[in-house]
C-alpha cells in the first residue's frame, strides 16, 4: 500500500484471521490523537509462522504486537527476550532494535492491572481454561498474586484437569475461572467452554480474555448464576499502552 510505504514509523499486529482486531483501531486513533502523522498501524495476517519473513523484511517497521496463534511460535525468530517474557514463555510485543528483534510480554501486565480490582480474599484458587500463549501470562500473574492455578484442557496431562473431570468439588474449590480459549469470540458467539455452569455461584469470579462480544456466553451464564464477571477489554488497553511504552524506550 502506497500510504503505509510513506510512513516512517510502522507498527502492526501479527496473527491469523485478525480482521476483527482491537489493536489496529486503537493505535490508529492513538496516533491521530497524538498528532503522529508519520506513524501507522497495520494488520499482518499470516496463515503460518513460516510466512513471517515477508513481514519482518518490510521497511520502517518499529514494533509488532503478536496474537493467537503465534505468541510461542514467534520466539525462535527473535534475537533477544526480556527476562519476564522468557519466564512466561510467550511473547506478545516485539521491538525492532539496532541489534535485532527483542520480545516482551505485556499480557501479564495487562491481565494483572485488570484483574486486581475484582479479587476478593476467597479467590485463592483458579482454573485456567486453555493452555496457549495467553494462558502462560495468566498463570505467571496468578503465581505472583499467590493464587494457585490449574490448567483445564481437552487432553489429559499430568497436573491438569480435563473438562470432563470438572465436578462440584473442583468448581467450589476454584472460585476464579479464567477463559484463555477463543471459544465465544465473534462471530461464533454461542460457543463456550464446557464447564459445569450449574456449580457456579455468587462467590465466583469469571474472567474472559475475549472482548468481542463484550459479554460472551461464558460470562453471561456466569452472571446469571450470580458470579462477578469481567471481559478482556481493560487487559487489552493496559497491554497496548505498555507495548507503546516499550516501543518508545531508548
Amino acid at each position: 500500500m502506497e500510504t503505509t510505504e510513506k510512513q516512517k514509523n510502522r507498527f502492526g499486529l501479527l496473527g491469523r484471521n485478525i480482521s476483527y482486531s482491537f489493536s489496529q483501531g486503537y493505535f490508529t486513533q492513538k496516533f491521530k490523537d497524538l498528532g503522529l502523522a508519520d506513524h501507522s498501524y497495520e494488520n499482518f495476517d499470516i496463515q503460518h509462522i513460516g510466512e513471517i519473513g515477508k513481514v519482518l523484511g518490510q521497511k520502517n517497521l518499529r514494533g509488532l504486537n503478536v496474537t493467537i496463534p503465534y505468541k510461542e511460535e514467534v520466539i525462535p525468530y527473535l534475537d533477544e527476550m526480556d527476562s519476564q517474557a522468557e519466564k512466561i514463555g510467550a511473547v506478545n510485543t516485539i521491538k525492532f532494535t539496532e541489534t535485532g528483534l527483542k520480545g516482551f510480554n505485556t499480557d501479564a501486565y495487562g491481565f494483572k492491572k485488570s484483574l486486581e480490582p475484582f479479587l476478593k480474599q476467597h479467590h485463592t484458587k483458579a482454573l485456567v481454561l486453555g493452555t496457549g500463549g495467553a494462558s502462560k501470562a495468566v498463570r505467571f500473574v496468578l503465581d505472583e498474586l499467590g493464587i494457585k492455578s490449574t490448567y483445564v484442557s481437552r487432553s489429559q496431562k499430568e497436573g491438569q484437569y480435563t473438562y470432563d473431570e470438572l465436578n462440584r468439588d473442583i468448581m467450589e474449590e476454584n472460585l476464579l475461572i479464567v477463559n484463555c480459549t477463543p471459544l465465544g469470540t465473534h462471530p461464533n458467539v454461542e460457543a463456550k467452554p464446557s464447564v459445569p455452569y450449574e456449580f457456579i455461584d455468587q462467590r465466583h469470579l469469571l474472567y474472559d480474555l475475549i472482548y468481542n462480544p463484550e459479554k460472551t456466553a461464558f460470562l453471561a451464564l456466569g452472571e446469571s448464576k450470580g458470579a462477578t464477571i469481567s471481559n478482556g477489554l481493560e487487559m487489552l488497553i493496559h497491554q497496548a499502552e505498555k507495548a507503546w511504552e516499550i516501543w518508545n524506550m531508548p
